[in-house]
């Protein structure tokens, strides 16, 4: 690592293990505090400068985010001239530590996402789950994992924009 770098990123592998017929669990380890990871899930700022794997050509055209228990997100994508959007709701809300949120888009098909966020030593070990309401739909979904692997990617560079900017 440089001098003048307050952290780099790290060739971190992410991990999906399917917990059960409805539930997958996404692990990634990222070198940099929980306040500032969650920060990059949280202000949509940020969010959109990662969120969209740069090799499928999506682009993030808006992103709306009121993180509260009971507060609602909207993102719109774009690719290639059509547009879709994801949306739902926060049910928990737990600054630097955890963030459970609906996923309306698919109706009664969509997922609940839990992220789990647990720092030691400044490195961050991120838990992503996902429970389904169906072996099916789980089954339909389970290509999330590459696009979270390179998203991941995106968001570790971005934190360490981040750590050099606020100086960790």
């Amino acid at each position: 690592m440089d001098a003048g770098r307050k952290s780099e990123p790290v060739n971190e592998s992410t991990t999906a293990e399917r917990k059960s017929g409805r539930e997958l669990v996404i692990r990634r380890s990222f070198n940099a505090p929980a306040r500032i990871v969650f920060e990059a899930w949280t202000r949509p700022e940020l969010f959109t400068r990662w969120w969209a794997p740069k090799s499928t050509g999506m682009s993030i055209l808006s992103c709306e985010m009121d993180v509260r228990v009971g507060g609602k997100y909207r993102l719109v994508f774009g690719h290639g001239g059509s547009e879709s959007a994801f949306y739902g709701t926060y049910l928990e809300v737990t600054p630097a530590s955890r963030l459970v949120w609906t996923n309306e888009e698919g109706g009664d098909n969509g997922p609940v996402t839990t992220l789990v966020l647990e720092e030691k030593g400044g490195r961050t070990l991120l838990t992503l789950s996902e429970l389904h309401p169906s072996k099916e739909s789980l089954d339909e979904n389970l290509g999330v994992v590459e696009g979270l692997r390179e998203t991941f990617g995106q968001l570790d560079e971005l934190l360490v924009d981040l750590g050099a900017s606020v100086g960790r």
